[in-house]
């Protein structure tokens, strides 16, 4: 709807008055559709499925963006798939499809989708893009959604991801429920569900999602053992979320990751549990910092990371 030369060629399209490409009545009327739902329906979303580079399309119209609440972060829906399937072998070559979208992270307030364009037309189930045997191809899945709620931004999950459905989505039959019968896609969901619980109840997860004041990268430079240590914070700094993510098969013990405060850390979430269809590495419920400076951090943490997995901790703890 915005370019007046999308999917034609060179003079098979007028130019707008000015001498440009862009629709200028698509855009006037996006723009007063949003005003008209918003001051109508506040407690709705307009969300845009767009895929260019079109500036400020979640800002408001008084501003000059086009007035959506969201737009699709489809920049990394393809950078995190692309990574997420290559042999973790070789991954340490392509760390930075994990990390370059905080470079343009808080330029929208985006939406992660997964959504039903990756599940069709023989790209595969979410499931089925992951590499290794069947264990790692859980393993890795529940890590991708790990990740996914560790980053800021909201998210979107199309149905039959969240227990691991094999086949292609098809419009046409039902879901493959009858997977939930198998303790790996069982203990799929359940994951999916306490991450959904922990978003919706842990502010430093959702509140600044689109605010770079609730996002700091602890260690995203450690492409050799392919881990990723961010910090998620909330309004009032007084809950402060630590997510270090292992995308090897490789458990790492010993693994210390600097952190802002001291006292108890609480593991809160740990992909790799028994119950989640994981082999059970973690760290006995919590870690207590230690004053030893690493990663630019007054404290300190020597972690298990868990082999393909995603742990998250909590501190309420002193400052």
């Amino acid at each position: 709807m915005l370019y007046l030369d999308y999917s034609r060629k060179e003079g098979e399209w007028i130019p707008n008055e000015y001498g440009g490409r862009e629709n200028l009545g698509a855009i006037s009327f996006l723009r007063r559709l949003n005003e008209e739902i918003y001051s109508t329906y506040p407690d709705v979303q307009t969300i845009a499925e767009e895929s260019t580079s079109w500036p400020m399309v979640s800002r408001p119209t008084y501003v000059g963006g086009l007035g959506f609440g969201m737009k699709w972060d489809m920049g990394w829906m393809h950078d995190t798939l692309v990574y997420m399937s290559k042999n973790p072998i070789y991954r340490k070559y392509h760390h930075n499809q994990l990390t370059f979208r905080l470079l343009y992270a808080f330029n929208e307030n985006f939406v992660l989708p997964l959504s039903h364009d990756e599940v069709v037309h023989g790209k595969g189930s979410l499931l089925g893009k992951m590499p290794g045997d069947d264990w790692q191809k859980f393993a890795n899945l529940r890590l991708l959604f790990g990740h996914m709620y560790a980053q800021p931004a909201k998210k979107l999950l199309f149905m039959g991801g969240e227990f691991g459905q094999w086949n292609e989505w098809y419009h046409e039959e039902s879901l493959d429920w009858h997977l939930l019968e198998l303790p790996l896609h069982a203990g799929l969901q359940r994951w999916v569900k306490e991450l959904n619980r922990t978003y919706r109840t842990e502010k430093a997860l959702y509140e600044l999602d689109f605010d770079p004041a609730g996002f700091e990268w602890i260690d995203c430079n450690d492409t050799q053992q392919s881990t990723l240590s961010l910090i998620r914070k909330s309004r009032s700094t007084s809950e402060i979320m630590l997510t270090v993510l292992n995308f090897t098969p490789t458990p790492r013990y010993n693994y210390q990751v600097g952190v802002p405060r001291g006292g108890l850390w609480q593991e809160i979430l740990n992909s790799d549990a028994e119950e989640y269809g994981g082999s059970g590495h973690g760290n006995f419920g919590g870690i207590e910092a230690v004053p030893i400076e690493i990663h630019g951090r007054p404290y300190s943490l020597k972690l298990t990371l868990p082999p393909l997995g995603a742990v998250f901790f909590k501190s309420e703890g002193e400052s």
